[in-house]
């Protein structure tokens, strides 16, 4: 097996000049980038500007209602190869393929690969290959016609064009419906036979690591081979049928340690090598990187109307600390290994055990899944269906078949793979949203989610787990985003009601809630040149997507603190109740364990820079959101909630050792004088909660503007105020600073004369680039917090006790006292 990459010489023109700018018409070829997109060739030769700034997604609408047709010379030299085919890894979206003024194919699907024999086409010397992409607007618009309206979410009929979802832009993403050659293209050359397709399972049965390889053999020239499998040590060899097809084979690996999720031991991983040979030896080969682990994810019904949704990996429950994940930019090609590697890092800085991978997105690249692997970040991976009905029929029904056999067969064999869901959000909109009267008959999609999905996933990756959707019941017949029955999505106090409304929940698990907040400081103004820069100014709204974002913004922060008119305070405002709602969801659900199982929180990442969901922006920053996070989903958290009896603290133990000590219970005021006092002892066992309820003469305050509840257990300390933070006596914080410069950064210690509440250093402030490793600090009087930061190696001592760097809680109240 030969390959030939085929990246480099593309150039790419409209189709019809007439219908684009002067000025791009008259460029005539322009180069392009293999893997890329149409926008970003147009940026890399500055013929337009970041559609990533200010409005600049508007004015260039136009790319998307374009035709565009790609070209380069394959040199091609003869090997002696019987067979030669051209392989595209992934074309967006609508393209017809021709090679020498013959067309080989015509694609619709840009979450599937295309294979083109060519080896009666191509001629040795120069051979031409055009890939002509059809407007991606103009094709979802004349799909949905033909294949009859069904209810979705956009402005655009996705549903209708098998193209990432979110590519037509949603609620927190750009508009940039692109089209080009998005992942790899390549010229394959072979001889006798090839491996079409490998599948491989790895999975413990009665305690024994077993493997699983099923392999399709493609033949040209019928002779005798074999199939060589080695893992671990063990290798097993079978022979081949002379016209090839589907071989199987099985090995049991004793000796190969088990893949455990972070948090829950260590994450092995082996090679194993798949080599078909012939008389002259091997003739193509396969290489993985497999762990070995069982998955169940647990919705037997526990009671009258009740059912978990658990998983369980190796016979052991894992509390999920999940995030829903998004493409990490609208062109999803310019993501390499590295830019996943930070993203998951952040992820694990914020506690995440688990990857929600939506379905309104993309099958990431095998580099997305191998981090995850090495990290012990369990997956779960949506079908890429999202917000919408999807018709049964052809031609989109073939396309959803292929691709999801695509996606599976490439995934199955990586451990952190443990759930398959069949879309988001499609059976809660069919139960919900009054679809069933607009799709007066039409199909839906549930042939996929009950009967297709289900028997691909038993086929192809049966130690995968499965859900229909998300939300999820296991009663089919029941409601679907059901708190009682498996996953739910909580979305109603975003749009509706206040984050204290969490606690109005007992769900068994969720799998989607959040809270908006804007990006950092740097981010918003690196991508707003807006003069002024205002909550509401021109460049501020293109990137709020949120359908009345700023009203619910502000409805959401006026409960907690006054509305700021500075546009300063009102950014930290937002950031620090985005941070603080989330951080409030997450305490309480986890303090329902084992009641509820987990949650995933939406969202970790962003596409590009936007007020949204996310707890690292759209330039890769870290916004408070993601140390509530980190704070929140410590493995040995400890809560005070409010409770039928008055206040319950919660002590969570997801470690593998028990958690033992007193537990101190206090009532004091904010200048730090103990008025009510409890030391108990307390034993917690591992992966499970306890429950005290705190006594009434410290849960009953006579002065609750003053007084807040103080709980310490073994290094774990809660709080909780009486008042909320505009009703409670915040004094100005007043506080010492002492910043020291280190060979990478600062170290900067803030003292405490006075209750300073979600005490912060916004360091992208001081140095774009910097990074803290701390946030929302609350310091008791006398307390000391000590922040290290990376970078700024510009600033000095002075600028970390900037009033724009170091923000409290404290500022949104009342003035500032900085020594």
């Amino acid at each position: 097996m030969h390959h030939l990459d085929l990246a480099d010489g593309w150039t790419v023109v409209p189709a019809d000049p007439s219908t684009v700018p002067a000025e791009i018409a008259a460029f005539g070829d322009l180069p392009a980038s293999v893997p890329g997109s149409i926008h970003t060739d147009l940026l890399a030769a500055r013929l337009i500007d970041d559609p990533y700034l200010d409005d600049n997604e508007a004015l260039q609408s136009w790319i998307g209602r374009t035709d565009w047709t790609y070209s380069r010379v394959v040199e091609w030299v003869p090997d002696g190869s019987e067979r030669q085919e051209i392989v595209f890894d992934g074309l967006d979206t609508v393209a017809r393929i021709v090679l020498n003024g013959i067309e080989l194919g015509n694609t619709r699907n840009m979450h599937r690969s295309f294979r083109f024999d060519v080896t009666d086409i191509l001629r040795p010397g120069e051979n031409d290959l055009t890939v002509e992409f059809s407007s991606p607007v103009r094709a979802a618009d004349a799909a949905s016609l033909a294949l009859g309206y069904r209810p979705h979410v956009n402005h655009h009929p996705y549903n209708a064009l098998r193209k990432m979802a979110c590519s037509f832009g949603w609620d927190w993403g750009i508009d940039t419906a692109t089209s080009g050659i998005w992942r790899p293209v390549r010229l394959e050359s072979w001889s006798m036979a090839r491996l079409a397709e490998v599948r491989v399972v790895a999975t413990v049965e009665n305690h024994v690591p077993i493997a699983r390889i099923a392999a399709i053999v493609d033949v040209v020239d019928p002779e005798q081979l074999t199939l060589l499998v080695r893992v671990a040590g063990i290798e097993t060899e079978v022979e081949v049928s002379s016209h090839g097809g589907l071989v199987e084979l099985e090995l049991a690996v004793p000796d190969a340690e088990l893949w455990w999720p972070r948090g829950h031991g260590d994450q092995p991983l082996y090679d194993l090598q798949i080599e078909l040979s012939g008389p002259g030896g091997t003739v193509d080969s396969h290489a993985h990187r497999v762990g070995f682990r069982s998955v169940r994810v647990d919705t037997a019904p526990d009671g009258e109307g009740t059912a978990p949704f658990t998983f369980i990996i190796n016979g052991e429950v894992v509390l999920v600390r999940g995030a829903n994940w998004i493409p990490d930019d609208a062109f999803p090609h310019r993501v390499d290994r590295a830019r996943y590697a930070r993203r998951l890092a952040q992820a694990e800085f914020a506690g995440i055990n688990l990857i929600r991978v939506w379905g309104g997105g993309i099958y990431e690249s095998d580099d997305f899944y191998a981090e995850c692997d090495e990290r012990g970040l369990l997956v779960w991976q949506d079908f890429a269906l999202a917000c919408a009905a999807y018709a049964e029929e052809d031609p989109l029904r073939s396309e959803i078949e292929a691709e999801a056999r695509e996606a599976v067969v490439r995934l199955a064999s990586h451990p952190s793979l443990v759930l398959l869901n069949g879309n988001n959000e499609n059976i809660w909109g069919h139960q919900e949203w009054n679809w069933k009267l607009r799709l007066d008959g039409r199909t839906w999609g549930s042939y996929y989610y009950y009967e297709y999905f289900p028997a691909l996933v038993e086929e192809l990756a049966p130690q995968v787990a499965y859900t229909p959707g998300s939300p999820f019941s296991p009663d089919r017949d029941a409601r679907q985003n059901d708190e009682n029955q498996g996953s739910m999505h909580i979305w109603d106090l975003w749009n509706q009601k206040d984050y204290p409304h969490y606690r109005d929940y007992r769900p068994r698990f969720v799998a989607e809630f959040g809270w908006q907040g804007p990006p950092t400081w740097s981010t918003l103004t690196q991508s707003i040149s807006d003069q002024p820069l205002t909550p509401e100014s021109p460049g501020m709204l293109v990137h709020q997507k949120a359908m009345e974002g700023n009203v619910k913004l502000t409805d959401g922060l006026i409960p907690h603190f006054a509305l700021p008119d500075d546009m300063a305070d009102w950014h930290w405002a937002m950031s620090l109740n985005q941070a603080v709602a989330i951080r409030t969801g997450i305490e309480w659900f986890r303090s329902l364990t084992p009641w509820c199982s987990g949650t995933v929180v939406w969202q970790l990442n962003d596409s590009w820079p936007a007020t949204s969901w996310s707890a690292v922006d759209g330039y890769e920053r870290r916004k408070p959101l993601l140390f509530a996070l980190r704070q929140a989903h410590a493995e040995r958290l400890l809560t005070i909630q409010p409770s039928d009896d008055g206040f319950a603290v919660v002590a969570l133990d997801d470690t593998a050792e028990p958690w033992v000590g007193e537990l101190e219970i206090e009532r004091i005021d904010v200048t730090g004088s103990v008025l009510a006092s409890v030391v108990v002892p307390l034993s917690v066992a591992a992966r499970d909660a306890v429950t005290v309820i705190v006594p009434d003469a410290i849960a009953r305050s006579a002065d609750p503007a003053r007084e807040l509840i103080v709980a310490r257990f073994e290094g774990a300390r809660a709080l909780w105020f009486f008042a909320d933070y505009r009703d409670g006596e915040l004094a100005a914080p007043d506080v010492d600073v002492d910043a020291v410069r280190t060979v990478d950064g600062w170290v900067v210690e803030v003292s405490a004369r006075s209750l300073v509440r979600e005490l912060s250093l916004l360091v992208d402030r001081v140095d774009a680039d910097a990074v803290v490793d701390d946030a929302l600090v609350t310091l008791l009087p006398g307390e000391t917090a000590v922040f290290t930061v990376v970078g700024a190696g510009d600033a000095s001592e002075g600028d970390f006790a900037h009033p724009s760097v170091l923000r409290s809680a404290n500022d949104l109240v009342s003035s500032r006292v900085l020594r």
